[in-house]
């Protein structure tokens, strides 16, 4: 997946009733605002440099970093570079 100027692009690689996985290419400085999910999520950063707020607190990842955002706790997304990541969600 390339970037795309002033964006973020997603693709859905899977979706079933379990749950899905979707990769993410945010451009330098763009974001997901804060926000919650009903089931646990794993990010796993593929390329570039996120911070990733989970309650209020900031986690700095770079490519190669794993961190959990649990269920129904707010988490917001800002890409300090351009950067990827993959989203893996499983409903439990």
């Amino acid at each position: 997946m390339e970037y795309s100027k002033n964006s973020v692009v997603s693709q859905q690689i899977t979706k079933n009733d379990v749950g899905n996985i979707t990769l993410f290419a945010f451009d330098k400085d763009q974001q997901l605002s804060e926000h919650s999910a009903p089931f646990d999520a794993t990010v796993q950063v593929l390329d570039g440099e996120a911070e990733i707020r989970i309650g209020g607190t900031p986690h700095v990842l770079k490519a190669g970093d794993m961190i959990i955002m649990p269920a129904n706790i707010p988490h917001a997304v800002f890409a300090i570079s351009a950067f990827k990541m993959l989203l893996i969600m499983i409903k439990g």
